[in-house]
């Protein structure tokens, strides 16, 4: 261990004589991203802002709309939050791989109608092909994604044309049939959704898994393919986004007081999208937060009811938009803020092959500028060299030597 200036550790590997701070990041891949680990300071900060807006907002119901928060109530509330989790939980697990999935709204509405069909067959009937198809449809938008390597909002964006097609082949609403009713596992569907959440953030959190997910993020050119690892990834990720926007669609449904409606869906995209970026999760991939998706949701959520309670008119498409707005400024902080630290600068290399080079760091006195350019011209009156003496003289004296 070396000192180069007080209180600046310098240790070595004892081994290998390479600085830990080297060591860290060795195998941080500059054209992956930044090395180093990301800062999540910027996250913990917006999460508190998140918190104390959801607390005003429930002291609020509380006051207005006490039942909202009581029995039947408070599990439709529940099953509400989880429906919405669900939606944002995969545009989240989209953008953090820098392929937002556009096509998850629709991919809802279409589930809920399938749902409100099939339902008197069962739920595991009803749900299990939708969840096939779903699998399907969101590998065949990873393989246009991968393959092709084009941005994920595009091809997902074709992808969305092509299920609203489905949609708008039922001209009326469709009456939800069978009697599953999810508000009696409120509680549990709520602990689940909350247990994917934080722990997806949690190991969202390790720098490598976070460069792992976003290895589809650009670096230089956004055309250039990202490798073998950044397209399965991105694969993983389209293909839970479709699914879990399915299961959303179906808990839609299940939970809806009336006919489901064959609406296009992309304000459901557009709202889950915005609670994403609401939640901490950046527009350009990669970075995200740990407990930012629970609070963003839960806050949308008691807004709504809080709206309904109070006979507002607010649609999701106003709510996706303001969510939208203020999650791209988050989107700038977060990547202002939550990048790698500038490494620290490498010590100076010891001077000498002396003892003082295993560790120590040797300074000179002063700058090398400062010293004179030539050496002083001796006096005129400089004592005699002793090596010039005369009993080294072989030459004979001369007659003025006066010696």
């Amino acid at each position: 261990m070396g000192y180069d200036e007080p209180g600046r550790n310098t240790s070595v590997e004892p081994s290998s004589g390479v600085p830990a701070a080297v060591l860290e990041n060795v195998f941080d891949d500059p054209n992956h991203g930044e090395p180093g680990r990301d800062r999540v300071g910027v996250h913990i900060g917006w999460e508190v802002v998140l918190l104390v807006g959801l607390a005003v907002l429930g002291w609020l119901l509380w006051r207005d709309a006490p039942d909202v928060l009581r029995g039947a109530g408070l599990r439709s509330l529940l099953v509400d939050v989880v429906a919405l989790g669900l939606l944002v939980l995969a545009a989240g697990l989209s953008l953090r791989t820098a392929a937002v999935n556009l096509a998850i709204g629709p991919v809802a509405v279409a589930a809920a109608l399938h749902f409100a069909e099939q339902g008197d067959r069962g739920v595991v009937a009803a749900v299990a092909p939708a969840a096939l198809v779903a699998a399907v449809a969101g590998l065949l938008l990873a393989l246009a994604v991968v393959v092709l390597h084009v941005p994920g909002w595009a091809a997902s964006l074709a992808g969305a044309a092509g299920v609203v097609v489905y949609i708008e082949r039922r001209a009326e609403p469709v009456l939800v049939q069978g009697e599953y009713d999810p508000r009696r596992h409120a509680y549990y569907l709520c602990a689940g959704f909350a247990a994917v959440a934080v722990l997806g953030g949690l190991f969202g959190a390790i720098r490598a898994v976070r460069r792992l997910v976003g290895r589809f993020r650009p670096v230089a050119d956004p055309a250039r393919r990202r490798g073998a690892v950044a397209a399965v990834v991105t694969s993983a990720a389209l293909v839970g986004s479709t699914v879990l926007a399915m299961l959303a669609g179906v808990l839609i449904a299940a939970n809806g007081t009336g006919p489901v409606a064959p609406t296009a869906g992309l304000d459901w995209t557009v709202l889950a999208v915005g609670v994403a970026l609401l939640a901490g999760t950046s527009a350009y991939g990669r970075r995200g937060g740990i407990f930012g998706t629970l609070f963003a949701v839960g806050l949308t959520s008691a807004f709504l009811a809080y709206a309904q309670a109070r006979d507002w008119t607010v649609s999701r498409w106003a709510v996706g938009a303001v969510a939208l707005g203020v999650g791209l400024v988050v989107t700038r902080l977060v990547e202002r803020f939550g990048r790698p630290g500038s490494p620290a600068p490498e010590a100076p290399e010891p001077a000498g092959d002396g003892p003082l080079s295993s560790g120590w760091a040797v300074h000179g006195s002063g700058p090398v500028e400062d010293w004179p350019p030539t050496l002083p011209t001796p006096a005129t009156d400089s004592p005699m060299d002793p090596w010039r003496s005369s009993r080294w003289e072989t030459e004979p004296r001369r007659w003025d030597d006066g010696r």
